[in-house]
């Protein structure tokens, strides 16, 4: 099937500024507001080809992006794979885009027709609907913020690598396995790097998600209601913290299983939790060949939230960094 059209920048004006000047000042600014290394190396951190980075409207999350964006090896990359959930229609499996270019502010970014032809012909994958593609947030949050880096790594954007956008759906453990099995040869190509589309915790009614450790306790998780009065050992957002940080150890273990496994305990509302997911499992595939001390495991630089809550009738939303290395 041949891609066709632009998806244009639909959040643009919303969700980010759509005036290209504008928006190049405020991502400069989020980038130099990142210390110039971390865990002992410069930034971009070499062979860091994997990052998780929040998705929300960039005055509330794009200062935690950046932390990622800046440790983003993109030197050698050819294409640059982009995962994220469905917030548009319901998606069991994992779907395609089905345009051929996606818009930015910046210009438009290149998708890769032979990869996700080749990922069509694995009978796997289903075609995002044109109309949920453009209505999805989830990947565009992400490609102002990779034009910017591509700008800073390429001499021209001739050279720039092409994207594979991908959703990823509600899957369980056995089936996130199967789609990190197809992804991981991409996932071990040189050339290839990628993008996780994730924010944290959810927290608040309107959430449906009022989860509460009291004294700290994980495994008394208790949800409060409006009638409950205000918890102060420890305050909300603490427990927030608390349950994120337990889903992020998850992650950092490389343990596929341990992640899902903390999820169904908390019920944590991380809503990129299944793009997680299939890349944790592609990074298991390639620790089980070739082991080695210091790759392929996600590892945590921020996190921030959008409020610190202290009252039930409060919500938050909570964002975090990562890079592997390969």
């Amino acid at each position: 099937m041949k891609q066709k059209g632009t998806r244009e920048a639909s959040h643009a004006y919303s969700w980010y500024d759509g005036v290209p000047d504008t928006l190049s000042n405020q991502l400069d600014s989020f980038l130099s507001q990142v210390p110039s290394s971390l865990n002992g190396s410069s930034l971009p951190i070499p062979y860091a080809k994997v990052v998780i980075a929040p998705h929300a409207g960039y005055s509330y999350s794009g200062p935690c992006a950046a932390w990622a964006y800046k440790a983003l090896d993109l030197s050698k990359a050819k294409r640059v794979f982009v995962l994220g959930p469905s917030h548009t229609y319901y998606l069991r499996g994992c779907a395609l885009t089905k345009f051929a270019q996606y818009g930015t502010p910046f210009g438009d970014l290149t998708v890769d027709e032979k990869v996700i032809q080749e990922l069509r012909d694995t009978g796997k994958f289903q075609d995002i609907p044109s109309r949920s593609d453009v209505d999805e947030h989830s990947l565009e949050m992400h490609l102002p913020y990779l034009y910017k880096r591509l700008t800073q790594t390429f001499a021209s954007d001739t050279e720039f690598p092409t994207i594979v956008p991908i959703l990823v759906g509600d899957n369980n453990g056995a089936e996130e396995k199967e789609f990190g099995k197809i992804l991981a040869p991409y996932l071990q190509d040189p050339d290839n790097a990628f993008i996780v589309s994730s924010d944290f915790c959810h927290w608040g009614s309107r959430f449906s998600y009022t989860a509460y450790a009291p004294e700290g306790k994980v495994e008394q998780l208790q949800s409060l209601s409006r009638k409950t009065a205000i918890p102060t050992n420890p305050p909300i957002h603490e427990s927030i913290k608390q349950v994120d940080h337990l889903a992020m150890d998850a992650v950092e273990s490389g343990d596929h299983n341990k992640f899902v496994d903390n999820l169904r305990l908390t019920k944590n509302t991380v809503c990129g939790r299944h793009p997680i997911g299939v890349m944790m499992a592609a990074l298991e595939e390639l620790a089980k060949e070739n082991p080695e001390e210091g790759k392929y495991r996600f590892k945590f630089v921020q996190y921030q939230r959008s409020n610190l809550v202290e009252d039930v009738s409060d919500s938050s939303v909570s964002y975090a960094s990562a890079y592997a290395i390969i």
